[in-house]
């Protein structure tokens, strides 16, 4: 529905619920070491698409990486962008 966006986003919240953890600062550490080619094939993308989009989100501060490890600094950004609040619960259990 989203593409590559989505996708990547989606896996984002989906490992934030499965193996995040809340940090003082209220941002999630996904403690989980990942190559951005893992990414990519979760998302059924290639390495360079997955590149450019965390680069992005990077650069907005939306998240950052550490020795492999992402932390989401604006979840409700990512479900904003892929519109989580409007996906059926029946297709959708991101939450």
């Amino acid at each position: 529905m989203h593409g590559k966006k989505g996708a990547l986003y989606s896996t984002l919240i989906r490992m934030c619920n499965s193996y995040g953890v809340k940090l003082d600062n209220g941002s999630i550490l996904i403690d989980l070491t990942l190559k951005n080619q893992d990414l990519a094939n979760f998302c059924g993308t290639t390495r360079e698409s997955v590149n450019r989009m965390l680069n992005a989100l990077k650069q907005q501060g939306v998240l950052s990486i550490k020795k492999g490890k992402i932390t989401i600094h604006d979840l409700d950004y990512l479900k904003k962008e892929i519109h989580c609040e409007n996906c059926p619960a029946e297709i959708c259990c991101i939450e």
